[in-house]
């Protein structure tokens, strides 16, 4: 019979790897008896080391001509690996240690070598069970699920914005619209994404250093499993993008500094002698093509990111490069933080949208509302295809 509790506590364990197995997706593994006793657990922790089965093997004591998992079932969240990347096929693992059966919750997403690990198991004997629970398992990972099928990341746009829907002064003063709890919920949004995305004006504007500071996440507010990651988390910074179409970004600028890497993004219109000092400052300078209006393509960057092995982008920017996103069709998911405050007409709006008519508006699906410290986090889907 198979166990759905077995294969919810393996989900449980992939959700550990939230914030630190970028580009890998998060997997989590379960090893059981007939009974369904807890053999071994395990989940994968960070790219580079062992993926959830070798994990939960070991912790099973099936590693090395160990048998503790002979004839035992594994429940995992994604189909066993049967490549060699930074480490071993996991389904070579599985078949060596003798285990009897294997309940996955997805196949994996990459058509290149979707069931190929299912059918190693199958040639060994193994039976093979699933998908089982696979709408979460899915939720794992929906930017490596994107990566693998399309070639493009998930993108999540994020704003602040006042009960009017504003965002900042007619100034640009923007700190602070929300309150601390909601700053803590965007630290974990840019600690799950790959790249984190923001234009000149904004860089110019706020001087953002747009990392991931692990102190300032509220983590003992989640699991204490959470909390002790913060330094695993602290050293996977995403990659902070810059689009620059005039190469306008101050050497100085606060982004440029620290431990995570910078990528200015640019056209071949840019002066390019102003390339130089952006180095020097410690970005990568990009040149990318171009749109009909001399702006940076963000297919094109969406593509280059996803060639970088980004699954998951946050756009974290101002009104027109956000509104250029939304209203290209490239944002995936809008998530609006909506603070009790009101910052009056004069004030700058949530996005600029080339929109005069009603049967022009842009269609979004809300999914989720809730209260995060005094303020709302509103998320939403699109549907908007250009």
């Amino acid at each position: 019979m198979i166990r759905r509790e077995l294969m919810a506590r393996a989900i449980q364990l992939a959700e550990r790897g939230l914030y630190t197995t970028m580009p890998n997706p998060r997997v989590g593994c379960v090893i059981a008896d007939d009974s369904g006793r807890i053999l071994g657990e395990g989940w994968h922790r960070r790219a580079g080391l062992p993926h959830a089965e070798i994990e939960a093997l070991e912790d099973a004591g099936a590693l090395n001509g160990g048998d503790g998992a002979r004839g035992a079932t594994v429940y995992v969240t994604l189909e066993p690996c049967s490549h060699t990347g930074r480490t071993g096929p996991c389904a070579d693992a599985l078949v060596e240690a003798g285990v009897a059966r294997v309940v996955y919750g997805m196949q994996d997403p990459n058509p290149a070598v979707g069931g190929a690990g299912l059918r190693k198991l199958r040639d060994a004997g193994i039976e093979v069970e699933g998908p089982l629970l696979e709408e979460e398992c899915r939720a794992l990972n929906p930017g490596f699920i994107k990566r693998m099928t399309l070639g493009l990341p998930l993108v999540r746009c994020k704003s602040a914005i006042s009960l009017d829907g504003r965002t900042a002064m007619a100034s640009g003063e923007s700190k602070w619209v929300t309150g601390p709890a909601a700053r803590a919920d965007v630290q974990r949004l840019r600690a799950r994404s790959c790249a984190v995305v923001t234009g000149v004006e904004t860089v110019r504007f706020d001087n953002p250093n747009l990392n991931v500071r692990a102190d300032e996440m509220a983590l003992e507010l989640l699991s204490a499993e959470s909390a002790a990651q913060a330094v695993a988390i602290q050293e996977v910074q995403p990659l902070r993008v810059i689009v620059d179409s005039r190469l306008r970004t101050p050497a100085r600028a606060f982004i440029l500094q620290g431990d995570a890497p910078t990528l200015v993004v640019t056209t071949e219109q840019a002066d390019l002698s102003r390339r130089q000092r952006l180095e020097q400052a410690g970005a990568e300078v990009l040149v990318l093509p171009s749109d009909n209006g001399g702006r940076v393509d963000l297919l094109a960057l969406l593509k280059e990111l996803a060639r970088r092995q980004c699954n998951e982008v946050l756009v974290e920017s101002g009104a027109t490069l956000s509104g250029e996103f939304l209203y290209r069709g490239h944002v995936d998911e809008l998530i609006v933080y909506m603070a009790p405050k009101l910052l009056g007409s004069t004030a700058r709006p949530l996005f600029e949208l080339p929109i005069e008519r009603m049967g022009s508006v842009l269609p979004i699906t809300i999914t989720d509302m809730r209260a995060v410290g005094h303020d709302w986090r509103i998320t939403a889907t699109t549907d908007i295809e250009r």
